[in-house]
């Protein structure tokens, strides 16, 4: 099981810590799964013009196809301005309509405030069903006070984060077994 951990924005710490201290967990919790951490601010992705993301180079084409090869994915993502970062929806735009077909996406936001916790439902979830993705019902909200120095201090975030985990590896492992059984249908 392939899962990417993608860090959806180029700035701030929380969404960074975040994202972190879920491929900690998660990797404790399932050492055989293929976990990758995708940190924005750590690759040069171009703006999409278009284009099918295989022919893009570089840090564009490692990024995409790591997304497109997942079979999970786990989106840490601040909130800026209400909504999701340029970074994040720039990364969207790169992949196909159906790049996320058959994907389970999971989502943790960060954000100053509680005041902004019904942008996953408004923003990204609309974005993740238009791409086909097979989305976690619940996702992990944290705000400014669940960080001190770099850490999650919040034991129920720290709970709900474990929780995102297994829920996003057991559905992964449900839709395979379900495509498995379909695949059986076929004689070839």
């Amino acid at each position: 099981m392939k899962i990417v951990a993608l860090v959806g924005s180029t700035i701030g710490s929380k969404t960074r810590t975040a994202m972190a201290t879920t491929v900690e967990l998660l990797q404790k919790k399932y050492p055989q799964a293929d976990v990758t951490m995708l940190d924005l601010a750590n690759y040069d992705v171009r703006f999409s013009d278009g284009r099918n993301y295989s022919e893009y180079e570089g840090d564009t084409l490692f990024v995409a196809t790591e997304m497109m090869q997942a079979d999970a994915i786990i989106i840490g993502t601040p909130t800026f301005q209400a909504s999701i970062p340029a970074t994040l929806k720039n990364v969207f735009d790169l992949l196909p309509v159906n790049g996320l077909r058959d994907k389970v996406v999971s989502i943790v936001v960060t954000a100053g405030t509680s005041k902004h916790y019904m942008m996953v439902e408004q923003q990204l979830k609309p974005i993740l069903s238009y791409m086909k993705a097979h989305i976690v019902p619940t996702y992990v909200f944290a705000e400014e006070k669940d960080f001190h120095r770099k850490e999650i201090v919040n034991d129920d975030v720290l709970f709900r984060l474990d929780r995102l985990i297994d829920d996003t590896v057991d559905l992964v492992e449900v839709h395979a077994a379900l495509r498995a059984k379909k695949d059986e249908q076929y004689d070839f």
